[in-house]
């Protein structure tokens, strides 16, 4: 679904079709839909669907969590980066990275991990995941900008909003070596933030931090190389079939 998302946003629907689908998706509602067009009513439609599902499971297990908050927020920081392409908008690298961190889709990814972990994820534990926890802040940090590094040249040979690469070299007036350089230190700032996150007294039960940690472990392992997620080749295909199809364990 997020994919699916992300690429209506990125590529497909128009600004005034976006427009119409966050508005839908605000109301929430499957009466107010006649605006949208067919493509983006059959995926409304759908995406309700799920996450009636989602939360009449969690209903069941003792959480009124409502997931459909987690997407708006997404598709908020989706439309967002939809307007500034309309615009022809190059952000500073602060307003880039506060709606950047939420496009990366890394905190939505990890609100969504905790619904499938039982009872030990408490209400306590959504609270903090949606305050946004230091531990979560950098993760996202480490898929922004890895995302960027990997991407950018192959995005901006098309219409594509700016990455955080080029929001910092034209505010910094910096070539593209020194961005890489800065992300990169960035990147290694952010891993040693987690370890402490992870090593500090905590009231979260460890299985929580571990899942985060192993999280931004995956983003490590889908963008080191190029981009896992859209261009998926041999290594991200043998990845995923020693995880899935042959495990060790």
């Amino acid at each position: 679904m997020t994919s699916v998302i992300g690429g209506i946003y990125d590529a497909y629907g128009t600004l005034e079709e976006l427009k119409h689908f966050i508005e839908a998706i605000e109301r929430w509602d499957i009466n107010n839909i006649d605006h949208l067009p067919e493509y983006m009513k059959l995926f409304y439609v759908a995406l309700l669907d799920v996450c009636k599902e989602i939360e009449e499971e969690m209903v069941k297990d003792g959480y009124q969590y409502r997931v459909h908050y987690a997407i708006e927020a997404l598709i908020r920081a989706y439309f967002a980066e939809a307007k500034w392409l309309h615009e022809r908008h190059i952000p500073t690298i602060e307003e880039y990275m506060g709606v950047a961190l939420l496009s990366s889709s890394y905190s939505f990814l990890t609100t969504l991990s905790f619904m499938g972990m039982g009872g030990i994820v408490t209400k306590e534990a959504f609270d903090w995941a949606v305050s946004d926890p230091k531990i979560i802040t950098t993760s996202s940090l480490i898929a922004r900008f890895m995302d960027d590094m990997t991407s950018h040249k192959f995005e901006q040979k098309g219409e594509h909003v700016a990455s955080g690469i080029e929001c910092y070299m034209k505010q910094y007036s910096g070539n593209e070596e020194q961005v890489y350089n800065e992300f990169y230190n960035q990147i290694d700032k952010a891993w040693m933030d987690i370890n402490q996150e992870s090593l500090k007294p905590t009231a979260l039960p460890m299985p929580i931090l571990t899942l985060l940690v192993n999280l931004a472990r995956v983003m490590d392992v889908i963008y080191k190389d190029g981009v896992g997620y859209t261009h998926v080749g041999k290594v991200m295909k043998d990845n995923i079939l020693s995880l899935l199809i042959h495990p060790l364990l």
